[in-house]
Parts: C-alpha cells; sequence; structure tokens
C-alpha cells in the first residue's frame, strides 16, 4: 500500500526558497491561480509552496479552504511529479471556486509546467477488462 503523506521535506518553507522561485523560476497562470515553478539540479522530490494573501479572502476560513484543497491534490499528484519547487499563488477570484474547480487548475497549470503528462483527449475512461469466455458463449461454464 502506497502512502500519500505530505512530510516537510514535501513544503518550500523557507523564504530564500520563495525568493529564489520567483526570481529565477518560470510562471504560468489562470485568471484565479498562479503557478510558479523552478527545477533546481539538487531536487530530491516535488515540493509545494503556497501563496494566500488576504486579498483573496479577508476571512481566514476562506484563505485556510484553498490551501486545503492545494495540498490535497499535491499529495494525490506528489509521486508522479518531476523534482522541484512548484509554489502557487492564489488570485482574488480563488475564493468564489468550489474544490472541484480549484483541482483542475492545479492539475492544468502542472500540465502547462510540464510536470505531469498531458491528458489524453481521446481518452475519457480507462479500457475495460476483456468479456470472459462464459460472457460471450452461455455454453461455456
Amino acid at each position: 500500500m502506497t502512502t500519500h503523506r505530505h512530510p516537510r521535506t514535501a513544503r518550500v518553507r523557507v523564504r530564500a526558497d520563495f525568493d529564489r522561485v520567483f526570481q529565477d523560476g518560470k510562471r504560468t497562470g489562470l485568471p484565479f491561480l498562479a503557478l510558479h515553478w523552478q527545477r533546481p539540479d539538487d531536487a530530491d522530490g516535488a515540493r509545494l509552496g503556497l501563496a494566500v494573501s488576504r486579498k483573496v479572502d479577508k476571512h481566514a476560513v476562506g484563505r485556510n479552504r484553498i490551501k486545503r484543497c492545494l495540498r490535497e491534490a499535491f499529495r494525490h499528484a506528489r509521486p508522479s511529479l518531476r523534482p522541484g519547487d512548484y509554489v502557487f499563488v492564489a488570485r482574488p477570484g480563488a475564493a468564489a471556486r468550489s474544490a472541484l474547480e480549484i483541482n483542475a487548475a492545479f492539475h492544468d497549470l502542472l500540465r502547462r509546467a510540464g510536470a505531469l503528462p498531458p491528458r489524453d483527449p481521446a481518452v475519457t475512461m480507462p479500457p475495460s477488462p476483456p468479456p470472459s469466455p462464459a460472457a460471450v458463449d452461455p455454453r461455456a461454464g
């Protein structure tokens, strides 16, 4: 069984690391969420940083909800992410978005950054297993 923990080593916590990602990293964005990322040579895994200011929502409850949604999405995506530092910056429109919209934006930004493989538009569901011989021929069985 694989564990999907979010350990301290998977977080961007030091101001110098945030500054390095903001100054030297690349960025992409949506109207309510932005991603700044950098893949340093010594990175041994994916790390998440969050920036959600009072401009996004004046109530701490709203800001914390956005951070919870992003942390949960990162926790599940981390095993398939390329090593590097990923800092998500919430913009004022994020407070009005649902958890599903924030999750979809999270994955969209990571695909744009090349951290996740692109989604195949032709496949909407995983392939089904082949039918058993008893289901194909009622006499077999």
